[in-house]
């Protein structure tokens, strides 16, 4: 597969789709007509989320075409894999620039390069193998352009035949799609032993809770997204650069790796070849995202029992299962992979959504949505008076 710019991709994408379908493992045993129902239902609920969403919090879609253009798919695990390659494939392209610039041109530089996009795609594979057995749901920003609802095709990989096939093809950026990966919350609900037609609504919930967020607010998803290009343009890509800086976080306190380990640095080697401007960007998107995810909790339980009467249960049981993962590779993994980071701003994020509702109301919380400056910092995630004197006061 290749690049929009013509070159060689730095990860092959195709053995990326292929290794995480053969790994992704199987998904709960269900009949031709549990999976249908299944299907419908998500539907069904997807649609109903909508209007709860809205009237819980106050946003609507800047447009009904913004809305209509933000299509709904229920998808099985291959087919979630297949869609988050169209996003990371639209994300990192800048990075990609970078380092086909920095190739050389020299004999057998091909075949190298070759060797290393085969690696990182079975690579990739294996971590969308792995997270495409724990994903419910997922809005994606960075999606490339669909088709209507009701043209796309029908998956011929799934068990059913009755998943929708999202493309993953170079495509212009759409405005978004909502997956809903309909194995992985049977499996849930299963496990948890709840209600499945008010588990399968609660999802819906948070996960219409973004698509509005993204559809609301118009001006989102291009600062989110300038907000990682300038990440990636900073990286560097130069390997002697990254070993040095490496080194020196070794030496002067990362927790575990030598040094002081004061605190004063970066904890963790991800961060220390970062660069301080990547840092900063990096606080930032870290607080945007903890908004994100933790106004999307707050909502998914504040639609309340009317709606989703075993929401208490439903909730005890889940955070339950999200504090102790599934064992001890899980927990290893989802260190490895940043889950853990993802599930602290879930939490960071509702506290802080909490906090400024309880002092101004849901009308004064929303004034977080008139532009980027009125965002939370890092800081204030932690400290919800600070973005209300800042803000709203």
């Amino acid at each position: 597969m290749t690049s929009a710019s013509g070159g060689a991709d730095m990860v092959d994408w195709n053995l990326a789709v292929a290794t995480a379908t053969r790994l992704a493992r199987p998904g709960p045993e269900v009949t031709r007509g549990q999976a249908r129902e299944v299907v419908s239902e998500l539907r069904r609920h997807a649609l109903e989320a909508e209007e709860h969403v809205r009237e819980f919090t106050g946003l609507r879609s800047t447009s009904l075409a913004s809305a209509a253009a933000t299509p709904v798919l229920i998808v099985d695990r291959p087919g979630w894999v297949r869609a988050n390659v169209a996003g990371f494939r639209t994300i990192v392209q800048p990075l990609v620039d970078k380092l086909q610039a920095r190739r050389s041109d020299g004999p057998g530089a091909a075949v190298f390069a070759s060797l290393g996009e085969k690696a990182t795609g079975v690579e990739v594979g294996a971590v969308l193998a792995f997270l495409s057995t724990k994903v419910l749901g997922q809005y994606e920003t960075f999606a490339p352009a669909e088709p209507p609802l009701g043209s796309l095709p029908e998956a011929p990989d799934s068990p059913a035949g009755l998943f929708d096939k999202p493309r993953r093809g170079p495509e212009p950026p759409g405005p978004g799609r909502l997956l809903l990966v309909a194995p992985n919350i049977v499996q849930v609900e299963r496990e948890l032993d709840v209600q499945p037609h008010d588990f399968r609504l609660w999802v819906c919930l948070h996960e219409e809770t973004h698509r509005t967020q993204f559809t609301a607010v118009p001006w989102l998803r291009d600062h989110i997204q300038a907000e990682v290009q300038s990440f990636l343009a900073q990286t560097d890509v130069d390997p002697g650069a990254l070993l040095e800086r490496a080194r020196e976080a070794i030496g002067g306190g990362i927790p575990g790796l030598g040094g002081r380990g004061d605190g004063s640095g970066p904890t963790t080697l991800l961060e220390a070849v970062q660069s301080p401007v990547q840092r900063e960007i990096l606080g930032r998107l870290t607080a945007v995202m903890s908004l994100l995810e933790g106004h999307a909790d707050v909502v998914m339980d504040g639609v309340g029992p009317a709606v989703v009467p075993s929401v208490a249960e439903i909730r005890e049981k889940f955070q339950q299962r999200r504090d102790r993962g599934a064992g001890r590779l899980d927990l290893l993994l989802r260190r490895l992979l940043g889950m853990d980071a993802k599930l602290r701003q879930y939490q960071d994020g509702a506290v802080f959504v909490r906090g400024v509702v309880d002092r101004v109301g849901m009308a004064g919380f929303n004034r977080v949505w008139t532009s980027p400056n009125t965002l939370p910092t890092k800081e204030e995630i932690h400290d919800p008076a600070a973005w209300v004197a800042r803000v709203v006061s």
